[in-house]
């Protein structure tokens, strides 16, 4: 995309991510299983990915469903996650970890930003769960994260656009917050001129019908997406 906007595109298999591609996704989230909010994908499809897309791919790191506090044993297979996305060229990682108190767990979530270095490190919606959103901006920009995605603690993106507003402007250049979730061409005008975001996360399953099953479709929904946002300039 040729302009100030960049939108990313999450995906579960190959096919989608070409599809994406072709209709000018400037970058591609891959993970599995999107219908619990997407999963580390496993090293095939990582591999068969980045030999067929050309744009940036930042792969989903996070072992299982359910909330984000993880033992030991699930901490440690997110570090072996990280180093295989390493191994195979993956140019980010997403991922994110809660204390019980539904705090940012700082410093564990450093610990593994660290290990992802030089790749970037896109904070996910777990986010969404922290009591308070402001200061929990404050503590993911202490976990090195460069980028936060978020639906400002709402179901969907455009149900929270004061919040994100909001959240954009704390974190000002020090942290990329991404707005996601329920984001499509009908909505992402309102959604660019309430936020002043600069970058949008999508999967299109508010309009596409099992976006893997219906690639013609989803190609087109990120082709209209994309051009939505370009007359957004």
């Amino acid at each position: 995309m040729q302009n100030k906007y960049l939108l990313e595109i999450s995906v579960e298999s190959v096919e989608a991510a070409m599809a994406a591609e072709r209709g000018g996704a400037g970058r591609i989230e891959v993970c599995r299983d999107l219908s619990v909010g997407g999963l580390t994908p496993d090293a095939g499809f990582i591999i068969s990915t980045r030999a067929n897309v050309q744009a940036p791919i930042f792969v989903m790191i996070r072992p299982r469903a359910g909330d984000f506090v993880y033992s030991n044993e699930e901490f440690a297979a997110m570090r072996k996650s990280i180093k295989l996305a390493k191994q195979l060229q993956m140019d980010g990682v997403v991922l994110g970890i809660l204390k019980a108190d539904s705090q940012i767990d700082v410093a564990r979530t450093r610990e593994l930003v660290t290990l992802a270095s030089p790749a970037p490190v896109t904070f996910h919606r777990a986010f969404d769960e922290c009591v308070s959103l402001p200061t929990s901006v404050e503590d993911v920009i202490k976990t090195g994260a460069t980028r936060l995605l978020t639906s400002g603690g709402t179901r969907t993106a455009p149900e929270a656009l004061g919040v994100l507003g909001d959240l954009v402007r704390i974190a000002g250049e020090r942290l990329m917050v991404m707005p996601g979730s329920g984001i499509h061409a009908g909505n992402i005008r309102e959604t660019v001129q309430k936020t002043g975001a600069r970058e949008f996360h999508a999967a299109l399953s508010s309009v596409v019908a099992e976006p893997a099953n219906n690639l013609g479709a989803f190609e087109e929904e990120v082709r209209r997406l994309v051009a939505a946002i370009r007359d957004c300039d």
